[in-house]
């Protein structure tokens, strides 16, 4: 008769799969902590990472953004009046500016405001760009302005002796309600700022009802069958595909096609560009947001003798708006911000003329960044230092806004 040898308590834990016991059990809480205090290090450094190249941004941006400028006039301000211009009432500067203006700059003016309905200020703006041809001969960052003012008059006083330096902010309350101008410190944004609102404006009209009713379609009415498996790979796939593909769509489609419609490059052209473009992102967060209502949301409306549509309209949709509006600002922060679309369909470089509507030539606020960045005049990268702020301030207005809005929806559930 054979003796069974008694099976030790660890092995026995070991085969039956309980937990370790004694020292066992310390050294397994041990490695995992371990473990997890590794990979807390690892994101906390990613995040870290993460804050300070957003950082370094931004300030690089604000440092671009206002210092020291050396201004100079060509024309000596006293041939023109013996006092300062500054000092002259609105009739005298008027006089000034129609004596020593060209026909062509009178006309050009004239269009967009008469001469003698401008204020003294405007009418100073006119003669200092136009007449006395004043230019910024260099410029200096915010970081270098406060830290070497010293050297900073020392080098005008040197290269430049008629040139005046002053503090100027890029980003001011003429930068925004400006027009474009090949003076760097005399550009504005306003027609790029109007063409952006416009744009976003028609672009969310159209996408927004297109991407939600499909939504509502893939996920509420539609069979699982082939063509339904196709329709939503390829949507999930438009998601993925680079913007600048959707820029020749609609330059071949908006722009050539349907210019009888849309007027050519005009931004109504853009608009239904970058609709295509957000759909599918649209499309994909209604779906997830539709997919996570529970279904015995459903299933009591349905008990209660309600149709599918009531259903839908009056319980499901409440409960996902707040997903969809979230896949709505995502979508709505990409077109915001899109570039390579407007270069393909045409969006204008230089135009100081604001869009009255859809079927406007325009600009938008990213092409403008991107015209100023690539001058070949320095100054004007300030210029798009300043631009860089106002796009990101209505970028986080839109989204602040939607933001409150979707948790007002979510606390009314």
């Amino acid at each position: 008769m054979s003796m069974e040898t008694p099976e030790m308590p660890e092995q026995k834990a070991h085969s039956t799969g309980s937990l370790p016991k004694g020292e066992g059990i310390r050294k397994n809480v041990s490695s995992r902590r371990s473990q997890g205090r590794i990979w807390q290090i690892v994101l906390l450094s990613c995040t870290t990472f993460g804050i300070m190249i957003l950082l370094t941004l931004l300030i690089r941006i604000v440092d671009q953004s206002f210092g020291y400028i050396a201004i100079q006039n060509r024309v000596d301000p006293t041939t023109l009046a013996e006092r300062p211009l500054a000092e002259l009432p609105q009739e005298e500067l008027l006089v000034i500016a129609q004596e020593n203006l060209s026909g062509r700059i009178i006309r050009r003016l004239e269009r967009e405001t008469p001469l003698a309905e401008r204020t003294q200020e405007d009418l100073l703006d006119i003669i200092q760009v136009e007449v006395l041809e004043q230019e910024v001969v260099e410029s200096w960052s915010l970081l270098e302005s406060l830290f070497s003012r010293t050297a900073i008059e020392a080098e005008v006083r040197e290269q430049y002796p008629r040139a005046e330096l002053e503090f100027n902010s890029w980003l001011n309350g003429d930068f925004l309600t400006d027009s474009m101008s090949s003076v760097p410190f005399q550009a504005g944004i306003r027609t790029a700022f109007f063409g952006t609102l416009w744009m976003i404006f028609i672009t969310m009209i159209v996408a927004f009802p297109l991407g939600v009713g499909a939504a509502i379609y893939l996920e509420e009415y539609a069979k699982d069958n082939w063509l339904n498996r196709i329709i939503q790979t390829n949507i999930n796939n438009l998601a993925g595909v680079p913007s600048i593909i959707y820029g020749m769509l609609g330059l071949a489609i908006f722009v050539r096609v349907l210019e009888p419609i849309t007027q050519g490059r005009t931004v109504l052209s853009a608009s239904l560009t970058m609709a295509l473009l957000i759909l599918p992102i649209i499309i994909i967060s209604g779906q997830e947001a539709i997919r996570a209502v529970p279904s015995s949301l459903r299933q009591a409306s349905y008990g209660l003798g309600a149709t599918q549509w009531q259903t839908i309209w009056n319980h499901v949709l409440p409960y996902a708006f707040p997903g969809i509006l979230t896949g709505t600002i995502l979508s709505m922060s990409r077109a915001i911000g899109e570039t390579a679309p407007l270069v393909v369909i045409g969006a204008a470089t230089f135009i100081s003329v604001d869009p009255s509507g859809p079927f406007s030539s325009f600009t938008a606020i990213p092409i403008q960044i991107y015209n100023w960045s690539k001058d070949a005049n320095l100054q004007f990268r300030n210029s798009a230092g300043a631009a860089i702020i106002v796009l990101l301030a209505v970028l986080l207005t839109l989204n602040a806004t939607a933001i409150i809005l979707r948790n007002r929806l979510r606390r009314s559930l």
